[in-house]
């Protein structure tokens, strides 16, 4: 059998941890080879720190937690606030998508509390469908691949979209066996302690994270502490039935019924 592979994509350093690493963990218990890719380098995540500082801390940040999970680490090619549905990311997005190529894609939610973040879900949802596309032309270049990909979408900040509402999953994950670790992977990004505090009012941001994951722990009915998912539609991308995330992690999931 071949490899298989999950390629997580977030907007900023600790966008993963906060929304998809216990479900990664859990993936790569499962024999998945575990992809991790932060869009941009973090270079605004400071009140004292400069740019260019900041930004090379907060990629060995990015590293030390792509270690923790066994992880490949994909570097950015962005700065924060940078982040734009354009040409020139999404042709390097989509050769480094081909490179991967993919059987689940994690990608944050389309509805979110900041543009970052649903623009990084727009690049990857098209470098995801451009992928088997030969005449598009990745920078740098390569061939295209004929893979099927699921995507799934991890809850927004705080489970609710930009309108304040409550986002409901479609699948949870019980994330219970790998808080510990999801934990840890969060605390390598020590740099944003007082940024999350100062900027987000999130006090204890190992802490927040948490309380997130018990809510929806909560709208599950089911598990304690859960990261949700929303599965993307499958045209252009995979089977209509297709749900690999949920055949990997068995009775660590549960769907509702569609």
């Amino acid at each position: 059998m071949s490899k298989r592979t999950a390629f997580a994509i977030a907007a900023h350093p600790d966008d993963i941890e906060f929304a998809m690493a216990g479900t990664l963990l859990l993936l790569k218990n499962a024999d998945y080879e575990i992809h991790y890719m932060n869009i941009t380098d973090g270079n605004c995540g400071s009140m004292s720190l400069p740019p260019d500082k900041i930004g090379a801390v907060r990629i060995e940040e990015g590293k030390s937690s792509a270690a923790l999970a066994n992880a490949v680490f994909h570097p950015p090619i962005s700065h924060d606030m940078e982040i734009f549905y354009e040409d020139t990311p999404l042709r390097r997005l989509s050769s480094i998508m081909r490179e991967v190529a993919p059987d689940i894609l994690l990608l944050q939610s389309p509805e979110d509390y900041m543009e970052d973040h649903q623009n990084t879900v727009r690049l990857g949802v098209t470098s995801a469908f451009v992928r088997g596309v030969p005449n598009y032309r990745t920078e740098p270049p390569r061939e295209a691949v004929a893979n099927e990909v699921t995507i799934y979408h991890a809850q927004p900040h705080g489970n609710r979209d930009c309108m304040r509402r409550i986002v409901e999953p479609h699948i949870f994950v019980d994330i219970e066996t790998a808080l510990e670790r999801k934990k840890a992977m969060l605390a390598c990004h020590s740099s944003q302690k007082d940024w999350l505090d100062q900027t987000q009012g999130m006090g204890s941001y190992i802490q927040t994270m948490e309380e997130l994951c018990r809510e929806v722990g909560k709208l599950s009915g089911v598990f304690a502490v859960s990261e949700g998912w929303r599965r993307r539609s499958h045209l252009g991308f995979c089977g209509e039935m297709s749900d690999p995330l949920s055949d990997a992690l068995g009775n660590l999931s549960f769907r509702r019924s569609d």
